[in-house]
């Protein structure tokens, strides 16, 4: 009989003997700018609260206008979720669920506004899409469409950290994170203020309040004010490896968001720790 030998073989690699968890050691082979998936993408995030609760009022011309934009651009639409979401909190938070019950039971409201916005844009050929098919199969659906529709929010759902009772990372946070692990060309932000202001520019004296043309993630890590998105958002800016910046623009007056898209500072330039290649 021959003998067997159950050696092991080795296989050459920078990390064999490494611990995935320690920076310093990873960082000779992970610290390379990653490819970018998608460079040619423009990522569109429409508020929940700000646009989509106002109704026709608000939704139709951001419609117009998207649709407008389809043969300038190919884009990946998200939509945040409003005030159900914060209904669903309230009752869940007295019911004493935990975070990770509340970001799957906030976030499906995120993909209901989804569905009323691609069911807008249904007739140019644009459909909404679950996380799994923006993961796997975002590149085919914008072959065949010049935009898909998805949720902004991030797939934490039950894993969500719990440090919060209310779910930290949420469709700014989500958004962001997409766009910058697909190397978009860039993440637009609608809202339904101009951008960052000293103050809650809705709340009485805010028309006095000062308005922020741009600024660092860095320094928006200190402003004590109301920000028009998650604050979680400035924590993942700061660890970006493509996107360079995101704008927030108003998504009330019409013409924003193309001016936006085509390049043109309307609002809000937020900058983050990414540096161009």
């Amino acid at each position: 009989m021959s003998e067997h030998t159950n050696s092991i073989k080795h296989v050459a690699s920078p990390l064999a003997r490494q611990t995935l968890l320690d920076g310093t050691l990873t960082r000779p082979v992970a610290g390379r700018r990653p490819v970018r998936i998608l460079p040619w993408l423009q990522v569109v995030k429409i508020g929940g609260r700000s646009i989509m609760d106002r109704g026709a009022d608000a939704i139709l011309p951001i419609v117009d206008e998207l649709r407008k934009l389809l043969p300038e651009h190919r884009l990946l639409i998200l939509t945040g979720a409003g005030i159900r979401a914060r209904h669903l909190y309230g009752v869940g938070l007295d019911l004493g669920l935990p975070v990770g019950s509340l970001a799957p039971l906030a976030a499906s409201e995120a993909g209901q506004n989804g569905h009323i916005l691609a069911s807008l844009l249904a007739p140019e050929g644009v459909s909404y899409v679950e996380h799994p098919t923006v993961a796997n199969q975002l590149a085919i659906h914008l072959t065949a469409a010049r935009a898909v529709v998805g949720s902004a929010f991030p797939p934490y759902h039950h894993h969500e950290f719990p440090s919060s009772r209310i779910p930290t990372h949420r469709a700014d946070t989500g958004a962001f994170l997409l766009a910058d692990a697909l190397g978009a060309a860039g993440l637009t932000i609608v809202e339904d203020v101009d951008g960052v202001y000293a103050a809650d520019p809705n709340a009485p004296g805010g028309e006095k309040a000062q308005f922020f043309r741009e600024m660092g993630a860095a320094e928006l890590a200190n402003h004590k004010g109301t920000l028009p998105f998650d604050r979680a958002l400035i924590e993942v800016m700061a660890t970006a490896r493509h996107l360079e910046h995101v704008q927030i623009v108003n998504g009330l007056v019409p013409g924003r968001l193309t001016a936006a898209l085509r390049g043109e500072h309307v609002g809000t330039i937020i900058h983050t720790g990414a540096r161009s290649a």
